[in-house]
């Protein structure tokens, strides 16, 4: 199946595990535990994972899924598959420990080690954000209304920016990776993937990202800016690699709109 057949099944799939997840969260059945790595981990970032690899391994039983929940696979094994499913279950496991409401599920569709569909899903606003590579990206909300997602158009010589930032991050450790010539507003908010849509959606010029995430984290988000837009890179202003490396923890990243604004200069570490 293409990646735009896949399309349909994988929203409702999302939609399905964001129900679960808004039930979890609603009853108050959160039972928060550490896992090995030291991040935590609830009822509902497994329950939301059972879930979705029982949906997607009968929707494509050909493709592996690779899960955050489920990750100790030896890159000798992951490295060969030509095509898997990437998925973080529950993106922004403290936002739902800590009530916030802003926590999303992701699935994304690797092929040759690269996204080329990504599905995010909030399930306390019933709102989807989604991309196939060459088709655009897209938000959809409960009413089902589509809208196409589009990068802030900010003038490069406007020296002012939006930018997306963690509730949970330092703001002074942000702020010395940011050229002090420049004006900046901070928006706080929770799921590291709802930052990356608020990029594609031209609400902030970027969402920075200093600390441990994953490559489940960032699979279905910058298939999102690719098509909106955007990019999502390292702060060096690399690309991003996925499934070639021992581990499967990220570098620190930047997700940005408008690619015509001097990042290199924005960024002082570049």
């Amino acid at each position: 199946m293409t990646p735009q057949a896949l399309l349909s099944p994988l929203l409702a799939i999302a939609e399905e595990a964001g129900r679960h997840i808004a039930a979890i969260y609603q009853q108050g059945n959160i039972n928060p535990q550490l896992k090995a790595d030291h991040t935590p981990v609830t009822n509902a970032d497994l329950a939301a994972h059972r879930l979705l690899c029982e949906r997607l391994q009968a929707l494509t039983p050909e493709i592996p899924v690779l899960s955050e929940e489920d990750c100790q696979i030896a890159l000798a094994e992951r490295a060969a598959w030509p095509r898997y499913w990437l998925i973080d279950p529950l993106d922004g496991t403290q936002e739902f420990i800590y009530g916030s409401g802003e926590f999303s599920t992701m699935i994304a569709l690797m092929d040759n080690h690269q996204p080329v569909m990504g599905v995010i899903y909030a399930p306390m606003t019933q709102m989807w954000y989604y991309a196939v590579q060459g088709q655009g990206a897209y938000k959809r909300d409960q009413h089902g209304q589509e809208t196409r997602l589009q990068i802030r158009a900010t003038a490069p010589d406007s020296h002012s920016l939006r930018v997306a930032v963690s509730r949970r991050q330092s703001l002074p450790r942000l702020q010395q990776q940011l050229n002090p010539q420049w004006n900046y507003q901070f928006v706080p908010y929770g799921s590291s993937s709802l930052k990356s849509c608020m990029v594609a959606e031209g609400l902030v010029d970027c969402y920075l990202r200093l600390g441990p995430t994953g490559e489940w984290d960032t699979a279905a988000a910058q298939c999102i800016l690719h098509e909106a837009g955007g990019d999502l890179r390292d702060l060096h202003l690399e690309a991003l690699t996925y499934n070639r490396r021992d581990t499967l923890e990220n570098p620190d990243f930047i997700s940005f709109g408008n690619p015509a604004l001097p990042w290199k200069t924005i960024l002082t570490n570049c």
